[in-house]
């Protein structure tokens, strides 16, 4: 495993609100695809999805890929493919590459966000440093990596 460097957290430089709204939308339309493509051979296998087992497997199954997918590029590199298209990456609060557990908090409280109408996000427009609620939880920043960040 590649550990990524820790980052000076007094040079630091947070990525804004609308950039992180903007790669939000972008790695929504990335993990769609990769749900397609994940849930195309167990439909097809199971022609249908009117038993409720059946529905709630296929739904466990996805939300297991989307975090192992998120979790595996938090930890790798801290970041995911919408995350290197702008220029940012995901560090603990010290910098520092996230270590399993706290990828995993991080994925969790965001899913759980999810389920509430997006409430992290919405916690963004209040929060004093513009942090989405599921990382001041989880105790992670998403830091811009560009040399000279615009103000957006």
């Amino acid at each position: 495993m590649i550990a990524s460097p820790a980052v000076n957290s007094s040079a630091v430089n947070y990525a804004s609100l609308g950039r992180r709204l903007f790669a939000l939308v972008y790695e929504s339309l990335l993990l769609t695809a990769v749900i397609a493509v994940a849930a195309l051979p167990v439909v097809m296998l199971t022609h249908s999805w009117e038993h409720w087992l059946a529905r709630a497997a296929l739904q466990c199954y996805l939300l297991a890929l989307c975090g192992v997918y998120f979790i595996w590029q938090w930890i790798k590199t801290g970041q995911t493919l919408a995350m290197k298209t702008w220029h940012m990456r995901v560090v603990t609060a010290d910098g520092a590459t996230l270590s399993l557990p706290r990828a995993l908090t991080r994925y969790v409280i965001a899913l759980f966000s999810l389920g509430l109408c997006g409430v992290s996000v919405l916690w963004a427009l209040i929060d004093r440093e513009k942090q989405f609620l599921h990382d001041r939880l989880a105790g992670t920043r998403i830091i811009d990596l560009r040399e000279n960040p615009a103000s957006w």
